[in-house]
Parts: C-alpha cells; sequence; structure tokens
C-alpha cells in the first residue's frame, strides 16, 4: 500500500522530479532522458534504459521486473499484469518462475495489448508487437494436474508480430520472423528469416536476409 500511495502521489509531479522520486523512494533505475506517460506502472523493479518510453494509460501491475533497454517503448493504453513469484497459492510447482517482461533496445509494443507477464517475456532487440490487440498469455491450466501452470515467452530480435495475434506460453518466434495477423502462435519454432500465420500457426514461406527490415540500425520505422 505505501508503494502505491508513493507512485500515485508523485503522478501529479513535473517528469523529472517524478522520475527522481521513482529511483530514490521506490528503488527504480530510469535513465535521466527515459520517460512515463499518465500511466500506473508499479513492477516490482523497473529498469529503463536511455531514450525508453512508457505511454499514458497503461498499465503494469503484479510484475517482478520490467525492463526496457535503449531506445524501446511501450505505447498508449497496454495492460500488463503478472503474478509476483513471491506469492503465495498458485505456481508453487515452479519455483524458479519469475514474473518479467524484458524489452530488447530499439522494441517496440505499441498500443492497446494484453500481455500476462505470470512467467518470462523476452522480447528481442529491433522488435515490432504491431497493430492493436494482441495478447501473450503465459500461464494456464495444466488438465493432467489439475493445476495453474505457466511457461514462458520468447521473441527474438528483427521480428514483426502483426495486429490480433495471441501467442502462448512455451512459444518461441525466432529471430527475423513474421507472425502474421490474427494468428495463434502455440508452440516453439526454430527457422528464422521465416514468415508464420493461421490458427495455429505454421510456416508458410521463407524472406530473404537481407530485407530492410532485419538489418535496420534505429528501431522506429518511416
Amino acid at each position: 500500500m505505501i508503494r502505491k500511495a508513493i507512485y500515485l502521489l508523485t503522478l501529479v509531479l513535473p517528469w523529472q522530479l517524478r522520475r527522481w522520486l521513482l529511483n530514490v523512494l521506490l528503488g527504480y533505475r530510469v535513465h535521466p532522458t527515459s520517460k512515463i506517460g499518465l500511466a500506473w506502472v508499479l513492477p516490482a523493479q523497473l529498469i529503463m534504459e536511455a531514450h525508453s518510453r512508457i505511454g499514458h494509460l497503461t498499465v503494469c501491475k503484479g510484475v517482478d521486473l520490467l525492463h526496457l533497454g535503449q531506445y524501446a517503448t511501450i505505447g498508449r493504453g497496454n495492460w500488463i499484469s503478472g503474478y509476483p513469484n513471491r506469492s503465495q497459492g498458485h505456481y508453487q510447482h515452479q519455483m524458479d518462475r519469475v514474473s518479467k517482461l524484458i524489452l530488447g533496445e530499439h522494441s517496440a509494443i505499441t498500443n492497446r495489448h494484453l500481455i500476462d507477464c505470470t512467467h518470462s517475456i523476452a522480447i528481442g532487440k529491433f522488435t515490432t508487437i504491431a497493430g492493436f490487440r494482441s495478447q501473450i498469455i503465459t500461464h494456464s491450466i495444466d488438465l493432467q494436474l489439475s493445476i495453474q501452470s505457466s511457461a514462458p515467452v520468447v521473441i527474438g530480435d528483427y521480428c514483426f508480430v502483426g495486429t490480433g495475434c495471441v501467442i502462448l506460453g512455451g512459444s518461441i518466434l525466432p529471430n527475423c520472423s513474421v507472425l502474421g495477423a490474427m494468428a495463434l502462435l502455440n508452440k516453439p519454432f526454430m527457422q528464422s528469416h521465416t514468415l508464420y500465420g493461421g490458427v495455429p500457426a505454421k510456416v508458410l514461406k521463407s524472406f530473404p536476409m537481407d530485407l530492410a527490415y532485419f538489418t535496420r540500425t534505429t528501431g522506429f520505422v518511416v
């Protein structure tokens, strides 16, 4: 409750004072060039490297760690939630589970996505979670054991995730890959430079390795 009260009080302050208080009072590591909009971002640990951004009306709660690399961005109206590994109740059979979201340098989560960080989500560098209303869901029910369980999600470097996708726990999208709009990714894939699509997702075609998106040096695409 004290952490929530501190964060609530800082919302009305100028950003540089707000950033300083978040670092001092909550132990966050927010770089002077980074910024959080009018948003409720209250993980246990927050690391925002240089020039990273979190947009207005984004919520991040119940997460052990939120880490944004340099120039990484989380847009407006995203919902990021988790289940801290110190919590009692669910997931006691997964003592190594960590509720965290790692967003690599120059990567972007655009607007209005739902991200469940019950288990870890690692998104590589120069990757885009594009469009609207995609879901990354790391927890489910183990029908055999009749307990809630979770599994991590890994999205590689230079990936592009289209609008309205669903990515389930245990999935891997390899480097330099595209997940087509409205696709369901429900297992690990290893073939890079590939378009995956469908429900469930499957290999659709391969891409040349020299496409400009896969070789760019800045995350923002004009």
